[in-house]
C-alpha cells in the first residue's frame, strides 16, 4: 500500500460532544439498533467495569455496575454486540471474554489464560462477522484468534515480529464489508490487512508524525467505500486512508462543551471563572510541542483516541477517553 496523498473526496465536520463533567474514561462503545449509545468505562478509579447508556441528544439513560462476583469485570478493554445483540466486553487482566444483554445481566463468560490454541492473554480488541464468529486479538500472545460466539476456538494467526503477519501488541481489530479484517499493529505502528481465514492481503503505516505515518494505532473501522479511519493514538488525531492505503485527510478534535460538561462547569464556579480566563489554544515552547503536550494544553483536541465506530449516517464517533467524552462528526462529500 501507497503512501503519498491523494485529492480529498469528502470531510468530516464536527457534529457535537457527548461526555466530559461525568466521571468516567470511556474505552470504547457500540451502538445498538434502538439508538441508545452503550459506553464502556475503563476508569478504575471512579469504578471499573461501568457500561454506561447515553443517546445521541446527550440524555444519560443508565448504567451497569460491576457485580462485585466473578462475572464482573476489572480491567474492561473492548465490546461489542452480537446479532441478537448481546454484549460481549474483553478483561485486559482477567483474560476473558463477558456476555451481558442489554439490561447488564451477565448472561456468562470465557477465555482460558494461557498461550496454546484457544487461550488468551490480555484480551483487548473484538468483533463479529455476520456468522457471529468473533475476531478477538489476543494482545500479549501477539496473535489474532477466531472463536465462535460461545467461545469455541476456530483458529488463528499472528506470532510476534515486525514481518507480513506478525504483531508486537495488537490492540483494536474491525472487519470491511467483505469480511476482511483489519488489525492495529499498536508497537509496529501499522494497521495489517487479512483474508478471514487469516491470509495477509496488505499493510499500511510507519512511525512517525508526518501524513500517513503513525504512532501507536489503537483502532479502526472501514466504511462501505472501502476508506480506512486509524485512531492514531500517539499522535492524538484520526486519520484517513484510502482503499490503497492512501492518506486522504486527518483530524486533531474541535470539541465543544457538551450539555453535562456544561451542567458540570455552572455548578461549579470557580471552574467556569478559571475556564473563561483560559487560553484554548495555548502557543506552548518547543520543549513542550509533542502531540501528547499539545492535546494536553488544548482542550478542543483529541487526548487519548481508543477507539473509533461509524453509524449507518456516515457519522463517525471518537472515544475521546483522557477527556472523558467522545466526539462525533459527520462524513460529507465534498462538491
Amino acid at each position: 500500500m501507497r503512501a503519498k496523498t491523494i485529492a480529498v473526496q469528502f470531510t468530516l465536520e464536527y457534529v457535537k460532544t457527548v461526555g466530559g463533567g461525568r466521571k468516567i474514561r470511556p474505552y470504547d462503545m457500540a451502538l445498538a439498533r434502538d439508538g441508545r449509545i452503550f459506553v464502556l468505562n475503563h476508569a478504575t478509579g471512579f469504578g471499573a467495569g461501568r457500561i454506561g447508556i447515553c443517546n445521541l441528544d446527550e440524555d444519560f439513560l443508565g448504567e451497569f455496575p460491576d457485580d462485585d462476583g466473578d462475572g464482573g469485570f476489572n480491567t474492561p478493554i473492548a465490546m461489542a454486540f452480537d446479532s441478537q445483540e448481546r454484549i460481549y466486553v474483553t478483561d485486559e487482566s482477567k483474560h476473558r471474554v463477558t456476555i451481558l444483554d442489554k439490561t447488564g445481566q451477565v448472561l456468562g463468560a470465557w477465555g482460558v489464560h494461557g498461550a496454546a490454541d484457544g487461550e488468551i492473554d490480555g484480551p483487548s480488541g473484538l468483533r463479529f462477522d455476520r456468522q457471529d464468529d468473533c475476531y478477538l486479538v489476543d494482545q500479549f500472545n501477539h496473535r489474532v484468534q477466531k472463536f465462535t460466539r460461545e467461545g469455541g476456538f476456530l483458529l488463528n494467526w499472528g506470532e510476534f515480529g515486525d514481518g507480513d503477519g506478525q504483531f508486537n501488541m495488537p490492540w483494536g481489530v474491525c472487519l470491511d464489508s467483505k469480511g476482511d479484517v483489519y488489525v492495529a499493529d499498536w508497537r509496529n505502528d501499522r494497521i495489517q490487512k487479512f483474508a478471514p481465514d487469516g491470509t495477509f492481503l496488505a499493510k499500511f503505516g510507519e512511525s512517525g508524525r508526518g501524513d500517513g505515518q503513525l504512532d501507536r494505532p489503537s483502532n479502526m473501522v472501514v466504511d462501505d467505500q472501502g476508506y480506512v479511519y486509524v485512531a492514531d493514538w500517539g499522535n492524538e488525531r484520526v486519520q484517513v486512508f484510502d482503499p490503497d492505503g492512501v492518506f486522504v485527510l486527518k483530524l486533531r478534535g474541535q470539541a465543544a462543551l457538551s450539555k453535562w460538561a456544561t451542567v458540570f462547569i455552572d455548578s461549579n464556579p470557580d471552574e467556569k471563572r478559571t475556564r473563561e480566563a483560559s487560553n484554548m489554544y495555548p502557543d506552548l515552547p518547543e520543549e513542550l510541542s509533542s502531540p501528547f503536550h499539545v492535546s494536553s494544553q488544548t482542550e478542543p483536541y483529541f487526548f487519548g483516541i481508543t477507539s473509533l465506530l461509524l453509524d449507518a449516517n456516515g457519522r463517525l464517533y471518537v472515544v475521546d477517553s483522557r477527556r472523558q467524552r467522545f466526539q462525533v462528526y459527520q462524513k460529507t462529500p465534498v462538491g
